[in-house]
């Protein structure tokens, strides 16, 4: 898997201009989209990442893995068909048929632009093809373009997230797309953009929308046992993709803001409702009308304590590389609480039902300590280690012991674990391990999101993670 070059395999990728919206017009079947431009990442500016080190290595082997999987097994086994159309069948709107191969496209794009796509069963060119199939196909069918009622998706309660993915995946893949599909991507990130800044300071979507917090400033739970956090921050990752992908547009004011609103909301804590801080322009004490995590950093989900719900912000601090590939500053907004929320991972003891405590991070051990038990199955390492890396690389574990360098290294030694169990890239096995049916698709998001993080972490030209 060579790395020569400018990020990785770069003859992947040319030296594409910008690619603007106004192509779609007068396309059958579709509504007329704005002409913004999408702006492509300028890999020019951008050096070289070779991934030695010891935390490169061990991202690379699971970002090779599971795309090699995903592009692979996975999508021959999914998609058999060309539709009379030209795309291939999602077989549905829902999640299933829209966030994974959402999912799938990103893990394998950023395989594929950096270098650590593993052709041994797939040739470049090939998964090249497969990802541009699932780009294509998803943009075309958000009802940003799309009048057709039965094939459309868009509009609901996670499709920012969906939008997000997609559009992601194809900015990485940028010059292998073509201007119809750049105006499809343009158009559906727009909209579901311009979706999520039309709320107030309570909803997130209007007066009759998704709530933004748990908890009203009142002490009023809207929502009880389950935080908002984790929607808040998808939902802000398709508002940061949208401002530095669309620069142009008329609204990436109201959305860079309304982005920066979100991040804030998530990990609000009743401290920020009488405290003094202003992050990026927002006094949080006069602006924050509710909070979605305690004081002690932990938040509740799903009815409990939920340790996998604390590492959602996972999806915050990928803001840092969506900015940094635009050569930019992200909003400190996205730091927010996380060094509270990751001390109460590793420091804050727990009963044991046996006597005593432990902590969420079991010391010495790779092994996770649910307080009041797991949902969602038994093996999740990797969304530990993805998170342990994020924090390290962006400097949240300051004053915390063990540090987040010591403990990615013992969630990924586990998650490489997993994988050695098979041959074709995949992490897990009987259902029990992890009951999300989506499962082997969020190991290659989070892998392939942590992975441009550190390239931006550990370039040759210097950290380009910045934060305004």
């Amino acid at each position: 898997m060579s790395r020569s070059g400018r990020f990785g395999r770069r003859q992947l990728l040319g030296a594409a201009g910008a690619v603007g919206a106004a192509t779609l017009l007068g396309v059958p079947g579709r509504a007329q989209a704005a002409a913004t431009p999408v702006v492509p990442i300028d890999w020019r500016i951008l050096g070289s990442y070779p991934g030695a080190d010891a935390a490169g290595q061990r991202l690379t082997a699971i970002l090779a893995g599971s795309s090699r999987y995903l592009i692979g097994p996975w999508y021959a086994t999914t998609y058999t068909y060309y539709l009379p159309d030209g795309y291939i069948d999602l077989k549905g709107t829902d999640e299933r048929a829209v966030r994974l191969p959402a999912m799938a496209a990103v893990a394998a794009a950023a395989a594929l632009v950096t270098g650590t796509y593993d052709p041994r069963t797939l040739s470049v060119p090939n998964a090249t093809v497969r990802t541009r199939n699932l780009i294509r196909t998803l943009a075309a069918r958000h009802r940003a373009t799309n009048t057709n009622s039965t094939t459309r998706w868009g509009g609901t309660w996670q499709s920012a997230l969906w939008a997000y993915y997609t559009a992601l995946a194809g900015w990485l893949l940028t010059d292998h797309l073509d201007a119809v599909t750049h105006g499809h991507l343009a158009a559906m990130l727009a909209w579901e953009a311009d979706r999520l800044a039309t709320g107030n300071a309570v909803h997130l979507v209007g007066t009759a929308g998704n709530q933004l917090y748990m908890t009203r400033r009142d002490g009023t739970v809207v929502t009880p046992g389950d935080s908002k956090a984790e929607e808040d921050n998808w939902s802000a990752a398709a508002l940061s993709l949208a401002a530095v992908m669309l620069p142009g547009h008329p609204n990436v004011t109201r959305w860079a803001r309304r982005n920066v609103e979100l991040l804030l909301a998530a990990a609000a804590c009743p401290a920020d409702l009488t405290g003094t801080a202003t992050i990026n322009g927002i006094r949080l004490s006069s602006w924050l009308q509710g909070t979605n995590i305690a004081d002690d950093g932990t938040l509740q989900n799903h009815s409990r304590l939920h340790p996998l719900y604390m590492v959602s912000f996972d999806q915050s601090l990928y803001q840092g590389f969506v900015y940094g590939l635009a050569n930019r500053a992200a909003p400190r907004a996205a730091l927010h609480n996380i060094t509270r929320t990751y001390r109460a991972l590793v420091n804050k003891p727990f009963p044991l039902p046996s006597g005593g405590t432990s902590p969420i991070y079991r010391p010495n051990s790779a092994e996770i300590y649910y307080p009041e038990g797991n949902d969602w199955g038994t093996h999740f390492p990797f969304y530990f280690g993805s998170f342990d890396l994020l924090v390290s690389l962006t400097g949240q574990d300051a004053g915390i012991s063990p540090s987040a360098a010591t403990w990615e290294q013992r969630h990924n030694d586990a998650q490489l674990a997993l994988m050695t169990r098979f041959s074709d890239g995949r992490t897990y096995g009987a259902s029990s391990e992890n009951t999300y049916y989506g499962r082997e698709h969020r190991i290659g998001a989070m892998a392939a999101q942590t992975y441009l993080t550190l390239f931006l972490a550990r370039n040759s030209t210097g950290n380009r993670l910045r934060w305004e």
